[in-house]
């Protein structure tokens, strides 16, 4: 039995037997159902998934008749993800894949603004340079259903565990985690992803946790340094931007309810929701920016937070609703809005305003109103930090 069992991705054989799985789950039937579901009326619910079931089933099966691999199931996704992007987006850019060389694996670490979308997104651009998709780092709190599971270790991705009932068991995992990605990297050959931070930045504030860095960093042998770790591992930063946030009511309802006091309890179904909200809703333009490797005198945790977080910064593509945001709260810096505003020189900056006061119209209320534009400024008061 291999040591990392019980928390990396499925093998072929595996994820062949995990899809037969997925085919005979009424919850996982039910939940496509459901959500191409054209009617509301909660008396239909039951006997609409009694009778969806069947033609699922079948429709599943012959798509999984042409899957034979980890390879071919992601194959199949990137072609949905493409589709679902040319039908959600403006427009989808990446930039920075050039400094990657061939055959050498990296860690990217990057923003987190959507739970599913932000490593996909990773993956397409891996598939555009014809490289190897990469392994996704994905929080335990999101597998509470097995089908959950099945899906996202066919998918390359492997879990990191977030509930202990101690200290010494969440060390001992943590060093488990960290040994993993390192054979990830150095054995298999194989690019990881992970969040710069745990959870999505709801308030638009992107900063690197000091601990996630020092997880990487628990490996090492008694004669290696820090600064080693770092020199092997291959990290790039990587800035990912959506023009529009589909799930922005959703983090504003949360950042109001922890400002006045009040305990945000998710509902069951809230992170799965947020995940297809985020594929299917509209994201306006799309931008994922690669950085360059970080090596070369990193001999803390700290120093490595500062430089991921400047590339994160400064390489974050700061649209016309962050320009706009930022402007409203900002109205006297001329000389700064001029210099944000000569990075678009064909926009129409009226209808940039008007697009995104019509994007926030579910934000009704003044004090939700003001969250989600101080969301939406705070990339720039970020790359305000580096010279412009």
């Amino acid at each position: 039995m291999d040591s990392f069992d019980d928390i990396r991705p499925y093998n072929d054989q595996e994820s062949k037997i995990a899809m037969a799985r997925l085919l005979q789950n009424n919850e996982f039937l039910d939940l496509l159902s459901s959500k191409n579901n054209p009617f509301k009326f909660i008396l239909f619910n039951t006997l609409f998934r009694y009778l969806s079931r069947p033609l699922l089933r079948r429709n599943l099966s012959k798509i999984l008749m042409r899957i034979n691999n980890v390879y071919d199931f992601q194959e199949e996704i990137s072609k949905r993800l493409v589709r679902t992007l040319d039908e959600t987006t403006s427009g989808y850019f990446f930039s920075g894949l050039e400094t990657l060389k061939a055959k050498k694996s990296y860690l990217f670490l990057s923003n987190h603004r959507d739970i599913a979308l932000d490593p996909a997104l990773v993956n397409l651009a891996m598939r555009q340079v014809k490289r190897e998709t990469v392994r996704i780092a994905i929080g335990d709190n999101l597998l509470s259903k097995e089908y959950a599971t099945d899906l996202i270790r066919i998918n390359k991705s492997f879990i990191v565990k977030r509930s202990f009932a101690n200290r010494r068991q969440k060390l001992e995992f943590l060093k488990r985690l960290s040994q993993y990605i390192q054979q990830c990297l150095l054995k298999d050959k194989c690019s990881v992803w992970i969040a710069q931070a745990e959870g999505r930045a709801k308030t638009g504030k992107d900063f690197t946790d000091t601990a996630l860095l020092k997880m990487l960093a628990l490996c090492k042998s008694k004669v290696e340094s820090f600064s080693d770790i770092v020199d092997r591992t291959n990290i790039i930063p990587v800035s990912i931007a959506y023009e529009y946030d589909p799930c922005i009511k959703e983090k504003v309802s949360e950042i109001y309810a922890k400002q006045n006091g009040q305990e945000y309890i998710k509902s069951t179904s809230e992170d799965l929701d947020s995940i297809v909200k985020g594929f299917l809703d509209f994201k306006g333009r799309v931008n994922v920016t690669f950085g360059n490797v970080i090596s070369e005198g990193i001999d803390t945790a700290d120093c490595l937070a500062k430089a991921i977080d400047q590339q994160i910064h400064s390489n974050y593509c700061l649209f016309p609703s962050n320009i706009v945001a930022w402007q409203s709260l900002n109205p006297d810096k001329k000389e700064i809005l001029v210099e944000l505003k000569s990075k678009w020189p064909n926009e129409d900056w009226v209808k940039a305003e008007l697009d995104f006061k019509n994007h926030l119209i579910s934000c009704l209320s003044d004090e939700f109103l003001k969250i989600a534009i101080q969301i939406y400024a705070e990339p720039v008061n970020s790359r305000l930090m580096y010279p412009i």
